[in-house]
């Protein structure tokens, strides 16, 4: 079940979305037309499971490209709705603009809860009488800053919604696949590509996403849950007060809930530093990840093998390097052929006796290291943990265990079981002492 929620700029439509929803996931900024694709929200109310669905705001006066994306992205809203939400500012009053929204509702054919907002207090109820002239009915009088009113609003949006079908959750081996990365590097033009229609809004303009916008698809025989991130910039450039700076929240958050990551670079700019830093961000938060050079087909004189190269030098989970363009929708499907690959790979456990035939083999491909004339045995190795994979391996001693052959351990685990790309966590554990381990060793340093 859908709701969809719509209304002229800056009448308070993420925030009522928020307070209905109990979160905090749809970006509220003082600034009208900060939310520009539809974002979904999970609520619930008396039992009953529905969707909220927060739009850009809808103003037919501007007839800029962007202004009318949005209106495209609120219309394919109430074309998937079962029911609409119209918010209006009541201490704004009736405005030309909401007239032009109830137009655009009535065209719709669905049911329609209108909802006063900005009724903060007692003396504001009255204000919302002025909106009966719009048709929908008595206004439901809320305020979404202090949640007066908004359980009469739920009441009533419970009330509206049509029989409750079974809702269909998220299946096992569904892939959650985010696609982070710089501003304008065309993110979100490779979602549209993947779906095959335009979910998300494309601009040249930089930064045009600011939500993570999830969206289904059905593709390479997997689920894919795909979740288009608002461009992340160098923290130097994003001010604590400033709309970027929740924008880059929500698309950490996007990485750290998701299976995999593709970091999109700009074929043009080559694999820069800011996108090694997107791609650590990404590792860090347990995605198995990939580098995506976009905008391959505009790119001039690329050099694949050097990037590929710069990339394995510089990121220690050697994550690959792949080239697509989402205009022309080259490799485009080899993309999330690639994905389901990473997602089996950072899924799948390891039978624990090749984990201690690939043990044996690195202790002969390189002698373990020595400390104080003692050296270093791997005794054992299993694995512990998937989602991102854990190893355990027991050693004699954890002191005598370098970084230098802790790496190496992780590189050659990584090339054996064909896992460039995906975390990796090993703990090294130290055996119990046994009763001859102790009684050995006084005699050893008696005899030196």
């Amino acid at each position: 079940m859908k709701v969809a929620v719509v209304g002229y700029p800056n009448v308070g439509k993420s925030s009522l979305v928020n307070r209905l929803a109990q979160t905090r996931e749809a970006v509220v900024h003082e600034r009208p037309g900060i939310t520009r694709d539809r974002k979904e929200l999970p609520a619930e109310w008396n039992g009953r499971a529905f969707t909220l669905v927060d739009t850009g705001g809808v103003d037919l006066s501007e007839h800029d490209a962007l202004s009318g994306s949005i209106r495209e992205q609120a219309r394919a809203a109430l074309g998937e709705a079962d029911l609409a939400l119209f918010v209006v500012d009541a201490r704004a009053g009736l405005r030309p603009g909401d007239e032009e929204v109830a137009d655009l509702l009535r065209r719709a054919t669905l049911p329609v809860i209108l909802a006063a907002n900005k009724c903060d207090g007692v003396s504001d109820i009255p204000l919302a009488a002025e909106f009966h002239r719009l048709g929908f009915g008595d206004p439901v009088p809320v305020s979404a800053v202090h949640g007066l009113g908004t359980g009469d609003l739920l009441d009533r949006v419970a009330a509206e919604l049509p029989p409750e079908e079974e809702a269909r959750g998220e299946e096992e081996g569904t892939v959650r696949l985010a696609l982070i990365g710089r501003p304008n590097v065309g993110k979100s033009s490779l979602v549209n590509r993947f779906l095959g229609h335009d979910r998300v809004i494309v601009s040249d303009r930089a930064g045009t996403t600011r939500d993570a916008i999830d969206a289904r698809l059905e593709a390479e025989g997997r689920t894919f849950i795909l979740v288009d991130t608002a461009g992340i910039r160098r923290q130097a450039k994003v001010a604590g007060n400033d709309v970027e700076y929740y924008t880059t929240l929500r698309s950490r958050e996007a990485a750290e809930r998701a299976d995999v990551a593709l970091v999109v670079c700009d074929a043009q700019d080559g694999v820069t530093s800011q996108d090694l830093r997107v791609a650590e961000l990404a590792m860090n938060a347990g995605c198995a990840t990939a580098l995506v050079l976009n905008k391959w087909d505009v790119a001039k004189d690329p050099d694949l093998a050097f990037e590929r190269a710069r990339v394995a030098r510089k990121q220690r989970l050697r994550p690959r390097v792949l080239t697509a363009s989402a205009k022309t929708g080259r490799h485009v499907g080899r993309l999330l052929v690639e994905a389901a690959a990473l997602a089996e790979r950072r899924g799948h456990r390891i039978p624990t006796s090749e984990l201690n035939r690939f043990l044996a083999d690195i202790a002969q491909a390189r002698q373990p290291p020595a400390k104080q004339g003692h050296r270093l045995k791997l005794i054992y190795m299993a694995q512990i943990g998937m989602r991102p994979p854990r190893f355990a391996i027991q050693v004699n001693s954890r002191t005598r265990v370098t970084r230098d052959y802790a790496y190496f351990i992780e590189n050659r685990l990584r090339r054996r079981f064909a896992m460039d790309g995906v975390p990796l966590i090993i703990d090294f554990n130290e055996r119990a002492q046994r009763r001859g381990d102790v009684a050995e060793r006084p005699r050893r340093r008696a005899g030196r």
